[in-house]
């Protein structure tokens, strides 16, 4: 039943993008009872994807980027 640090860290961020199933937020769970660092880790990883989303970044489109590209080497 017991998993690996590695492992854990990667459910962990499965889990944080909702990509984990049941069986492996288990095993999570589980880990981060028997293991202070990665419990450390996942509640950090938590607070870290709360402030991405709470700072609703954006990210041009490719057609943009292209568009920006072409304008820019335009202007020289």
């Amino acid at each position: 039943m017991m998993i690996s640090c590695e492992k854990a860290a990667n459910i962990c961020n499965k889990a944080q993008y909702k990509e984990a199933t049941f069986w492996e937020k288990i095993k999570l769970k589980f880990h981060l009872l028997m293991c202070k660092t990665c419990a450390k880790h996942s509640k950090n990883n938590t607070k870290l994807t709360s402030l991405c989303n709470q700072a609703r970044i954006a990210v041009l489109s490719d057609e943009d980027k292209k568009k920006m590209k072409e304008t820019f080497n335009k202007a020289k």
